[in-house]
Order: structure tokens, then C-alpha cells, then sequence
């Protein structure tokens, strides 16, 4: 039985989902076919989450069997992995992955939080999950999380990262964990990749292609986003016929004509959240020994 020997980890909506799709191309890395399969996290839990996007009660895997068939085409991959961001978030995560898979390979990614949690608002509010304003909905986060809405839905209560960390660190070793800043990504996604790949043990010379990039926005028409980036039966009948990478670049070139004005965080709730924030972050560059001090001035 093979099982992953690296994790991507999180933070949900830091780059986790190019990432995938850059290791999903090195030759010697096999990344599991579903992208968040969320096993470590919700093992053995009933998949009832509620609220209007309930996509995570279809693709997550639960039972250690179902889990473990996501790697049964790996062949002669050296690298062997998957992603799931709600990792971090979880409180149970970090002890799942210890029993499971003790000398595992972690990788994690921080965004700064409160940019974290108005581009998890923002997709959502793209993907028509999201009705309210980004000040309504974080008043409504308490409820939402008692009635357990998905957890991309918790923008505010995600961003607390040292609690997060503190749970890897306390249990794994320091040299198990990868960690890299959101910036770091968006500005050499090239230099961090490369880092990965010498992380992972395989050739740090193989070039991916690094174009994807997620399009912010809110669809002027519903109908033709969700004709490009759901699933239907139009979708899945041109499927066989063509290449992923040119259905990939048929979407974005449909979505960046289709998708119009980003909603926009002010900065009166900027700033209450920062105060939030801000011990948070202050702690986390401790634990982590970097420095942050650019996410609090």
C-alpha cells in the first residue's frame, strides 16, 4: 500500500491550489487525483456541513480505505503527496498525520491574514456562495461555524495562525516542515518551486508551468462562469476530446472577459482587523523565526 509522503498543508486561499498544480507536473511527483481529499482532518466524521456550498461533503474522503485508493496508479514517483488546506485549521489534523505518517514531508504557506480572509470572501462571493457584505458575514461567522458551514466560510477565525503551527511544531520536527510566505510565491513562484522540489528529493532543474493563476471577480454572467468552472454535462461531454491544459486555458481566457469589479476591502475593516491580528502575529514570528513585521505596520 502506498500512502503520501508529503503534505501541503495550507493556508486555504495562500497559493495552495497552484502549488498542486505546479508539483502535479514534475515527472517524479504524484499528486493524488483529488486535490483536497481532507482525510487527516475529517476521519471518520459524518459529511453534513451546511450553508450554501457543500462541495466538501462530495470530495472528501473519510475512511482510511477510500483515502488510500487515491494512490493506487502511483508507479515509479519519488514524490508522493496531496493537498488539503484545511490541514492547518484543523485541531485534529496534526495528530492524524503524526499516527499515519510520522516521517511525512510538510509543506505550509501564510498569507497575511486578514488578505487571507477577504480573498476567501472574495471567491465566494465570485462562486455566488456568498450574499453579504464582507462586515455582515464576519458578524455571522460565530453562527456559521455553530451550524457548521464549511470551514472556507470562517474567514476571520482562520487566520489565527500560531495555534495552528504550534500544533506541527510540538509534534514534528523542525526539518518536516516547509514553510513559505504568500509573498514569497507571488513574487518568485520560480525560487520557491525549485525549493520545493530540492525539499522533495527530485530534480529541482524540471521547469513547470507557472502561468496558472486564479481570476478574482464577480461573473457578469452566472451562467457562463459556472458553464466553464462546474461541473455539467456540456463540460463533461467535451472532456475526453480535450487536453486538461487547454480546457484550463479555455476558462481563463472566457473568465477574464467575464469576470468584472472585485469587491473591495476598506480600510476602517482593514484596520479592525488588524487589531485582531496582532498579537497573533506576533507570536507566530516567534514560533516560526521569521520576520513579520510587515504584516503589522
Amino acid at each position: 500500500m502506498v500512502l503520501p509522503n508529503f503534505l501541503i498543508i495550507g493556508a486555504a486561499k495562500a497559493g495552495t491550489s497552484s502549488l498542486y498544480y505546479y508539483l502535479q507536473q514534475h515527472p517524479q511527483i504524484y499528486m493524488s487525483p483529488v486535490k483536497e481529499p481532507k482525510f487527516f482532518a475529517l476521519e471518520g466524521e459524518p459529511l453534513d456541513f451546511q450553508g450554501p456550498d457543500q462541495g466538501i461533503n462530495r470530495t472528501s474522503r473519510t475512511s482510511f480505505a477510500a483515502y488510500s485508493e487515491l494512490f493506487q496508479d502511483v508507479s515509479d514517483e519519488i514524490a508522493i503527496g496531496e493537498a488539503s488546506p484545511i490541514y492547518l485549521y484543523s485541531p485534529k489534523a496534526a495528530t492524524k498525520i503524526k499516527h499515519y505518517l510520522p516521517n511525512v514531508k510538510l509543506i505550509a504557506i501564510l498569507r497575511h491574514p486578514v488578505d487571507r480572509a477577504f480573498s476567501s470572501f472574495a471567491h465566494l462571493v465570485r462562486e455566488g456562495y456568498e450574499t453579504l457584505s464582507f462586515a455582515e458575514a464576519l458578524r455571522e461567522e460565530p453562527i456559521r461555524i455553530q451550524q457548521k458551514w464549511a470551514p472556507l466560510f470562517y474567514y476571520k477565525q482562520k487566520g489565527f495562525y500560531y495555534d495552528q503551527l504550534k500544533r506541527y511544531y510540538d509534534i514534528f520536527e523542525r526539518s518536516q516542515l516547509k514553510l513559505y510566505l504568500y509573498e514569497e510565491l507571488a513574487a518568485n513562484s520560480t525560487a520557491v518551486v525549485q525549493d520545493i522540489f530540492r525539499f522533495l528529493g527530485v530534480h529541482d532543474t524540471f521547469t513547470p508551468d507557472l502561468s496558472r493563476k486564479n481570476i478574482s471577480g464577480v461573473p457578469k454572467s452566472r451562467l457562463l462562469y459556472s458553464l466553464f468552472n462546474r461541473d455539467n454535462p456540456i463540460k463533461s461531454a467535451f472532456k475526453p476530446f480535450l487536453p486538461e491544459q487547454l480546457r484550463r486555458n479555455i476558462a481563463e481566457t472566457f473568465d477574464k472577459q467575464n469576470l468584472g469589479a472585485k469587491p473591495i476591502l476598506s480600510p476602517e475593516e482593514r484596520q479592525d482587523l488588524m487589531k485582531l491580528y496582532k498579537e497573533d502575529i506576533l507570536k507566530l514570528q516567534d514560533l516560526i523565526k521569521r520576520d513579520l513585521s510587515d504584516w503589522i505596520t
